[in-house]
């Protein structure tokens, strides 16, 4: 991509990806964003309203955030393909703040999360994010989903009760009290929508399964005057046209309080929103700018609150969507956001017949989504520091309050990671038998086939550095057929590093490659065989050390005459 000469080194690089892309901008791209951003808009409509409400907000509070901070993300962002608007994330914080401060300490929040956002990505704190291990990001989305599908059981099943408390467990007991006040009419359709939404993808994946459930159940329950409950008999239905600009009443008395939550939302807001970027890169072949994306999400979460929306984030799922659906620019995104606004524009009144239960039936479906369960087995397989890490965060996220639970599960990650540096530490003199066990693992006199890749890792692989691995292998095509990747050096191991040795494995495998492991010490060794990577690669390749791991690479692929260059990537161990 080539610049104008007046735009200097640093200018470059905080340009919007959408000024990039709109450079030699094409018919072709217009067609294929075009279609891309009407299929995510739709798909974005029924989750829209059903975060809005399961926030504690009107359901026209969603539709304005998707319209408004998703076109904005998509403007100013820095990713071709990154979808924003509400997400589950958001669900609990929100309804939280709105339950204590109101709507206005809600825009407050926002407002003051957007500002957090920006200082980030201005300051070149994107990158941070890395900072957070997987135990901590799988325990707060496990509690996260969980406490969404709990507050949609009254909507599900139409049960009659007094204002449904806040807390989980006081919920639960709520909920079972008042079990036998379901309403049979609203179960019909809440399964009706949820089979839907579950079983149309089997005939067709070009119209969404929420949107089927919502057009028919919508269309049931007007026609046939169906009982239930519906945004109409709730919230009387959704204003039409373009959301009003409103200044909210802030009290200067609610920013110290609010601060905590405004945290909370800043990172939950950074860390979906770079991890649905990194999903984005991996399915488009793209590389996002992490800082610009960072300043985009600041501004899409300063300003949507202006409109009556709620905190903003990248949706994986959308994101994901937008992809399979031809995407090749922002303009996908913003063709999203104004999809939505027709819709606000022309079909709002109709709103008025969507009935609770089918949204509902769409939350369960997103809460399940989103829970990473299978994620549970894989980290009751690892250390118990790892597990006890996990259990924490998820138990605090679910029985106490989303800001404690990161902050706890981060304190513990930090002791965690001290913990294992200190483990790596070791004196111990230099003997015969040393040197002669460290003969199988030099390279210095090892012949290495041309069509064999050594990677090694230097230091600690622990999350904080795993971004080093993707950064140094982002072109495989440069890569050998078998790749080797030395561990003799790699000094501790954690689930994030784990994590991020299977991705590097899945991805080598999609391109036709072999991936070996040799080497590994005491601790990461122990750690790969509690783990299920494993399964990844298979226990036959992975080697005592890089003489085994050459004699493995000649048993797949056969002798090669000659000695191959070394590849060989050293990723430094650096300071945090």
């Amino acid at each position: 991509m080539s610049y104008p000469p007046t735009l200097t080194r640093t200018e470059q690089k905080w340009l919007p990806r959408s000024i990039e892309c709109l450079r030699g901008y094409t018919a072709r791209e217009l067609s294929h964003d075009l279609v891309a951003g009407l299929t995510v808009g739709l798909v974005a409509l029924p989750l829209a309203m059903a975060f809005a409400i399961a926030s504690g907000v009107p359901p026209q509070a969603g539709l304005y955030t998707a319209v408004v901070a998703g076109f904005l993300i998509s403007a100013l962002g820095g990713s071709r393909t990154q979808i924003g608007g509400p997400t589950g994330a958001f669900v609990v914080i929100v309804a939280g703040i709105v339950a204590k401060f109101g709507l206005d300490g809600l825009a407050l929040a926002g407002m003051m999360a957007g500002l957090l956002l920006l200082i980030m990505g201005f300051t070149g704190l994107g990158s941070a994010v890395k900072y957070i291990p997987r135990p901590v990001t799988i325990g707060f989305t496990n509690g996260i989903a969980l406490l969404i599908a709990s507050t949609q059981i009254k909507d599900f099943f139409g049960l009659k009760t007094p204002p449904v408390p806040s807390e989980f467990l006081p919920r639960i007991k709520m909920l079972l009290h008042y079990a036998g006040t379901a309403h049979w009419q609203t179960i019909v359709v809440a399964a009706a929508s949820l089979a839907i939404i579950l079983l149309w993808p089997r005939l067709t994946k070009r119209v969404p399964g929420s949107i089927v459930a919502l057009l028919l159940s919508t269309l049931a329950v007007a026609l046939f005057h169906v009982p239930i409950e519906t945004i109409g008999s709730k919230f009387g239905g959704i204003p039409q046209g373009f959301p009003r600009f409103t200044m909210p009443s802030f009290h200067a008395a609610q920013i110290l309080p609010l601060l905590p939550s405004a945290f909370t939302v800043a990172m939950l807001a950074a860390v979906e929103s770079l991890l649905s970027a990194v999903v984005a890169d991996s399915m488009s072949g793209d590389r996002h700018n992490s800082n610009v994306e960072l300043v985009a999400q600041g501004a899409a979460n300063l300003v949507s609150p202006l409109f009556g929306g709620i905190p903003a984030t990248g949706a994986i799922a959308r994101t994901a969507t937008n992809i399979r659906s031809g995407a090749q620019t922002p303009v996908a995104g913003m063709v999203h956001a104004l999809t939505l606004f027709a819709i606000l524009l022309v079909a709002s009144p109709l709103a008025r017949f969507v009935p609770l239960p089918t949204l509902a039936a769409v939350l369960f479906v997103v809460a399940y989504n989103m829970g990473e369960w299978r994620e549970i087995a894989s980290i009751l397989r690892l250390s118990k520091t790892d597990i006890a890490v996990w259990f924490t965060t998820f138990a605090l996220t679910v029985f106490a309050d989303l800001t404690v639970a990161v902050g706890v599960g981060m304190a513990l990650a930090a002791l965690l990671y001290i913990r294992r540096i200190a483990e790596t530490t070791t004196v111990a003199p230099v003997t015969c038998e040393y040197l002669q066990d460290g003969q199988a693992h030099i390279l210095q006199d090892k012949d290495i086939p041309s069509n064999v890749t050594i990677l090694r890792i230097h230091g600690p692989f622990l999350f904080g550095t795993t971004e080093k691995l993707a950064e140094a292998t982002k072109d495989l095509s440069s890569f050998g057929d078998i790749v080797i990747l030395r561990l003799r050096n790699m000094t501790a191991l954690d689930a994030t590093g784990i994590h991020a040795l299977e991705q590097f494995s899945d991805r080598l495998g999609r391109v036709g490659k072999s991936l070996l492991l040799c080497g590994a010490r005491e601790q990461p060794a122990r750690l790969i065989s509690q783990s299920d990577f494993l399964d990844h690669v298979g226990a036959e390749n992975v080697l005592p050390h890089v003489q085994a791991a050459l004699a493995r690479a000649r048993e797949l692929q056969g002798d090669f005459e000659g000695v191959g260059h070394d590849l060989a990537l050293d990723l430094e161990r650096q300071p945090l």
